[in-house]
């Protein structure tokens, strides 16, 4: 089966091509540095061509106003690509929360992508993934504030990206679903404490405020704003076992 990966260059997206491949499937990473550009169209046709699966895992380069464009030209360019493509599952991985969150102009531009999904006509699955271990530190840098680390103490279930890219394949091989599925991590932690666990790992002093006016994609969080609910999918990567085992990406 040729399944096309849209951001098959990314963290997720290189390991669901892999994945897809080591099980004879010909899978095809469709980024701007493979020729295909989901907003202008460029190379679309073509990499879709004789494919019946498409992943969408290209994510705004932006999280302020400008995503919502992001979302709705590449969402356009893609159905009607599809479309003319006959593909008979597009797939396309979100965010846990994304329905209840639409102060956020990034989450907002979320709604508008999986609109654009549910009213293509095309047969679909959004999979909604709780926040991934490895955007953790990248959190901690968003939230400094002078000398001190300003953070919700709202509850944070972080998946990581070895077990998104398990979900995500087994959903491409898998019928659509025509719904939302959710998947996350197996422990839930406050978001505050878990990004302290992991600056102390990497020798970070700097102080962690929970602050409950802390702001997580321009957005004041609830309690329970980034948890799934009961019928999530869960990975077996624990954070202790991740933290210890799995290296952060280099400084650029």
């Amino acid at each position: 089966m040729k399944i096309v990966v849209i951001g098959g260059t990314g963290l997720i997206g290189s390991k669901v091509v892999s994945k897809l491949g080591e099980r004879e499937h010909e899978a095809v990473a469709a980024a701007p540095n493979t020729g295909v550009n989901t907003l202008t169209g460029e190379g679309l046709a073509d990499a879709l061509a004789g494919a019946d699966v498409v992943v969408d895992l290209a994510n705004s380069p932006t999280f302020d106003e400008a995503a919502i464009g992001f979302f709705e030209t590449a969402g356009r360019n893609i159905a009607a690509a599809e479309k003319a493509a006959r593909i008979r599952h597009h797939i396309a991985l979100s965010v846990v929360g994304t329905e209840k969150m639409g102060v956020s102009p990034y989450f907002l531009a979320k709604q508008a992508q999986e609109k654009l999904i549910r009213e293509s006509g095309i047969p679909y699955t959004i999979v909604h993934a709780t926040q991934f271990m490895e955007f953790l530190r990248g959190i901690g840098q968003s939230a400094v504030v002078g000398d001190e680390v300003h953070l919700s103490h709202a509850y944070i279930q972080p998946i990581a990206a070895e077990d998104v890219a398990d979900a995500v394949t087994a959903v491409a091989l898998a019928e659509p679903a025509n719904r939302i599925v959710e998947i996350g991590g197996p422990e839930k932690f406050h978001l505050d404490e878990i990004v302290g666990k992991v600056m102390a790992f990497d020798g970070d002093t700097r102080a962690i405020v929970a602050d409950p006016e802390a702001r997580y994609f321009g957005l004041r969080l609830e309690d329970d704003s980034l948890i799934p609910g009961p019928d999530a999918k869960l990975g077996s990567t624990r954070f202790d076992w991740w933290l210890e085992n799995v290296p952060p990406p280099p400084k650029k």
